[in-house]
């Protein structure tokens, strides 16, 4: 029995664990090397960093193993999510490391349009929760912009309808950000286009756009299904530019239609939504300038007649003109009348005064004597009041310490005619305060004589300054010199110095004896002037002549 035991065991095949995992590898890859798989997506979590995506398919009963790599990852038309029910297209193999079985899927596609709806209906849900559809976020588009971004696919048509209708009704400046608007890959570059446009700064060298279209034409579901990203939706609703979603038809639908702040039905829609027409706007300034006009004519007229009005009441300009225009009249006929009054009047006193050369040096002569004797007068009249002020003040200087002592003796007697008359003992405090009023009274004389004695030298002060102003000193003192003769007199005329006369010359500084070498001829008297004048006869030539 144990022999029969042994030689069973023997002849059995012996395997390693490698072959059998081969063997199990080439089977399983050799029975299942294209199939169709349904199930909901576990597991997910996005491309591993090699790019390759690993998850799970599973239904209510079993779970199969799944993986993409990272070639066909990128060939994906939509992006695996969790919990999604999709068709898996692929082949089976084994994973000898871990002995289990897995599917490296090539295509996959949403199990139906009811699982996308599905899906596309629980992030709208998520999203409204949130307050991303709200009306009240939504911004008002500019009226009138400068810059338009478009983000689209470069070589599609949609661009050339954007454009084209833009032109026809105001021509202004358009960017386009190129994207692809389907595959796996579209929602991303629509999203860092919208994210883009906003991070341009108001002075970069590319102007910011006013406004942003997101625009594709239309398709199924599938096709539209990179602008039901929730991420896309984050960024249009995070948009500092106001946003028009033009994607699809009108009776399609995304998500970015809701988070948009205008949804356009069509891309030309957006055009026609994004700027006004320039005829209208041409035509409506025209209207409203031609109204404008009307307007300031008819204010016009009305203030032109409510004038005219008030003018019918005033007097006319000649009846309030009337009594200032006959004065005027009335003074002008006198004014000739009085002019020639005046003339005659002139006439007369200009021959009656006789003028001659003769009588001007005579009156010249007069005024100098008058000066002369005026100065003399002056220097006296100082000289006395300077001399009387010194004796005042000497004086006064004098007399000040007899009637400091004066005052000081008859305070004294008053406070002691004081005390006689009190009969009670004076308190401390009583002599205190008699010994306080006579200090004040010495203080008060002394400071009344000091005041007196400044004012007094302040006038003799600005007595000196006058008679030093007026004496003749001060004209000496400019290079100047006073002529005397012998006994002292002074000269004041050429005419008084005769040859071989002793002279003094007295200089600012000093005095110096001089002898005339000659002296000055006398002038003869001017002959006189006739007696009788013929009034209008003819002057001689050279001679002014009468003026009348």
């Amino acid at each position: 029995m144990s022999e029969a035991a042994s030689e069973s065991r023997s002849n059995a095949t012996e395997y390693t664990v490698s072959e059998i995992s081969g063997a199990l590898k080439r089977t399983v890859e050799d029975v299942f090397g294209n199939v169709r798989v349904r199930g909901e997506i576990s597991g997910y979590r996005g491309p591993h960093s090699s790019g390759h995506a690993y998850f799970a398919l599973k239904d209510d009963r079993a779970r199969l193993d799944a993986v993409v790599w990272k070639g066909t990852m990128s060939r994906l038309k939509f992006r695996p999510e969790e919990g999604m029910e999709v068709i898996a297209t692929g082949k089976l193999t084994t994973y000898p490391g871990k002995s289990n079985y897995q599917i490296v899927i090539d295509n996959l596609e949403p199990a139906g349009a009811g699982a996308l709806m599905a899906l596309l209906e629980e992030r709208k849900r998520r999203l409204q929760a949130e307050g991303l559809f709200d009306a009240g976020r939504k911004r008002r588009l500019p009226f009138m912009p400068c810059t338009i971004g478009v983000v689209t696919s470069p070589t599609g048509s949609v661009i050339r309808d954007i454009i084209h209708r833009i032109k026809d009704r105001f021509p202004l400046h358009v960017l386009v950000w190129p994207v692809r608007v389907q595959g796996d890959t579209a929602s991303a570059e629509v999203t860092n286009a919208v994210t883009g446009f906003n991070a341009l700064a108001w002075d970069s060298p590319i102007q910011r756009p006013d406004l942003l279209i997101v625009a594709r034409g239309g398709g199924s579901l599938e096709d539209l299904w990179g602008f039901n990203d929730e991420a896309l939706a984050r960024a249009v609703a995070a948009s500092d530019i106001p946003v028009i979603s033009a994607v699809g038809h009108e009776t399609d639908w995304t998500l970015i239609d809701l988070v948009a702040d205008v949804r356009a039905p069509t891309p030309t829609g957006a055009a026609e939504i994004a700027v006004p027409v320039k005829a209208d706007l041409e035509a409506t300034l025209a209207s409203l300038g031609a109204r404008l006009k009307a307007a300031v004519l008819r204010n016009f007229e009305r203030k032109r007649q409510a004038a005219r009005a008030a003018a019918r009441a005033l007097p006319s300009p000649d009846q309030l003109l009337a009594l200032p225009r006959r004065r005027l009249d009335e003074a002008t006929s006198r004014l000739g009348r009085g002019l020639m009054v005046s003339t005659e009047r002139k006439r007369a006193r200009f021959f009656a005064v006789k003028l001659t050369p003769a009588m001007l040096s005579q009156r010249i002569a007069e005024a100098r004597r008058t000066n002369d004797r005026n100065l003399l007068r002056a220097q006296w009249a100082l000289r006395t009041l300077a001399r009387s002020r010194r004796a005042e003040l000497n004086r006064a200087a004098d007399q000040l310490p007899k009637c400091a002592k004066a005052s000081l003796q008859r305070h004294r007697q008053q406070l002691a005619l004081l005390q006689g008359r009190i009969t009670i003992e004076p308190t401390a405090r009583r002599q205190r305060v008699q010994r306080d009023m006579l200090s004040a009274l010495t203080r008060r004389g002394g400071q009344a004589m000091l005041l007196r004695l400044e004012r007094l030298r302040g006038r003799i002060i600005q007595a000196d300054r006058l008679m030093a102003t007026l004496s003749h000193k001060a004209v000496l003192a400019r290079g100047f010199a006073l002529v005397k003769d012998a006994d002292g007199a002074v000269i004041k005329q050429a005419a008084d110095v005769a040859s071989g006369m002793a002279l003094s010359l007295e200089f600012a500084d000093g005095t110096a004896d001089a002898v005339a070498t000659s002296g000055a001829a006398r002038p003869k008297p001017a002959a006189k002037p006739a007696a009788k004048a013929t009034v209008g006869k003819a002057r001689e030539p050279g001679n002014q002549g009468s003026l009348f």
